[in-house]
């Protein structure tokens, strides 16, 4: 089940906020804890179990690294273990055994294992939590139910943002679920809504229209590649404003994740905005393990090439994502260099179209199913692969999809919000009007759009 599916949208959600506000506070987390399994086995039955495997491994751990200053270094290594294994199993084995094959020409039977939804983000959830508490920084979690409920909450368990304990630990005894919390809630997840499906549903409609073209051309190629940019971004922004939507009907604040990362005028400002959450977990639970800067320079940049062929890998299994993490981490140490200093004095418009340049190049490789077709798009942009200028279809495209390129260039940046905000402060009355009417058009359209059965994929079945 996905929050952009009508099963969620008229079923499952209002059913559960419906439960959720009659039942008094201490049934609460059972409720949430029910629904989450329920969504989860909803999309993915026998995966349920493993998860539920996974944070009894993890309750146990905690409480015996708590209880135990002798042994508790080896609990943590057991459970990260654990935790790890289950991930790399489903997630890596079949790569791992198809570039055995390749490299020794063997013929390994693969696996074809189905990756549990979600694993990745779950997994670094409970990753934090069992390291937090050997580090002293959270006492373990006693109620399996509540430590259960914080894993399992169906709002973020596979689209993020990645919610760690420490965030919601006090909400998970007591949490606040007034009509502010939830009317702010409401209009977080229609927003988000709104991104996936009138854009990012429709710039992967674009997408499709190229793929399956006869007549590439320079022009298709451009709008291919800003096409990518816009649905990635609106794709994953999106379900992280729908989670923290809900997250607050439901009574919790979980952490941004996105913060305009199309205005950055460099690629270290780019990941301070894209994806923080994930940025921040591997700052603090790899790259400041390892010895962040605090070490020589050579080491420094071994620390981040690890992070970010970790983060390329967590992404997914496969070399596009290996090359995407790589190619951050290399222009992040060309920054961190010396080149930030040149960034700086340069205009700011100049500097913001060579960070999109990067970023456009980035998730071409990142959407690309093989290392030749993302060559081919790639070398496609100038035309060094012998395509023509422009074809009638190319044209044809960039006509029908001109409206969403402009709404979406709009939407990337904070021009809306600055200008909602203000008209807040001059005509308050107005945009109290205003707002939850726009709001439910907003929302009426999303589900006819969605009532149409229009093209509606899902990017987080890769992770």
């Amino acid at each position: 089940m996905v929050f952009s599916s009508l099963t969620f949208l008229i079923y499952f959600l209002p059913i559960v906020l419906g439960i959720y506000y009659i039942v008094p506070k201490k049934a609460k987390n059972l409720v949430l804890f029910l629904s989450s399994m329920l969504f989860y086995f909803y999309g993915e039955p026998k995966y349920a179990i493993l998860m539920l495997i996974s944070i009894a491994s993890t309750y146990i751990h905690g409480l015996l690294i708590e209880k135990s200053e002798k042994h508790k270094k080896k609990y943590l290594v057991s459970a990260i273990g654990i935790s790890l294994a289950f991930l790399v199993f489903f997630k890596y084995t079949d790569f791992i055994l198809q570039n055995i094959n390749n490299l020794l020409h063997l013929n390994i039977n693969l696996l074809n294992l189905a990756l549990p939804i979600g694993i990745s983000f779950y997994t670094f959830q409970m990753l934090s939590y069992i390291i937090d508490v050997y580090r002293g920084e959270v006492k373990a979690q006693k109620n399996f139910l509540k430590l259960a409920t914080y894993v399992s909450l169906f709002p973020q368990l596979i689209a993020g943002p990645i919610v760690r304990y420490t965030n919601i630990q006090k909400e998970l005894d007591e949490r606040k679920c007034n009509f502010s919390n939830f009317s702010n809630g409401v209009r977080r997840f229609v927003i988000g809504l709104s991104k996936k499906v009138l854009i990012a549903n429709v710039m992967a409609d674009c997408i499709n229209v190229f793929n399956l073209s006869n007549e590439k051309s320079i022009i298709f190629y451009w709008i291919y590649a800003i096409s990518v940019t816009i649905q990635i971004y609106f794709d994953f922004s999106g379900y992280s404003d729908m989670a923290i939507g809900l997250g607050k009907m439901l009574g919790f604040n979980f952490p941004e994740n996105f913060n305009y990362p199309y205005i950055a005028k460099s690629v270290t400002d780019f990941w301070r905005r894209w994806h923080m959450t994930l940025s921040n977990w591997f700052r603090d639970y790899v790259y400041i393990p390892l010895g962040g800067k605090r070490v020589g320079k050579l080491k420094w940049l071994r620390n981040i090439l690890i992070v970010w062929l970790l983060t390329g890998l967590w992404h997914g299994a496969a070399w596009n994502f290996i090359t995407w993490g790589l190619l951050y981490g290399v222009l992040l140490i060309i920054e961190k260099l010396g080149f930030l200093k040149v960034i700086e004095k340069i205009p700011s418009v100049l500097s913001r179209i060579y960070l999109l340049l990067v970023v456009m190049i980035g998730f071409v490789i990142f959407n690309g199913n093989s290392l030749s077709e993302i060559f081919d798009n790639i070398t496609g942009l100038v035309g060094l692969n012998g395509a023509p200028l422009y074809s009638a279809e190319s044209i044809y495209t960039l006509l029908n999809y001109a409206f969403i390129f402009i709404i979406a260039f709009i939407g990337s940046t904070p021009l809306i919000k600055i200008i909602v905000l203000k008209l807040k402060d001059r005509l308050p009355k107005l945009i109290n009007i205003l707002e939850p009417i726009t709001l439910c058009i907003l929302l009426v359209v999303c589900i006819s759009y969605l009532v149409d059965g229009s093209f509606n994929p899902f990017l987080y079945f890769r992770f």
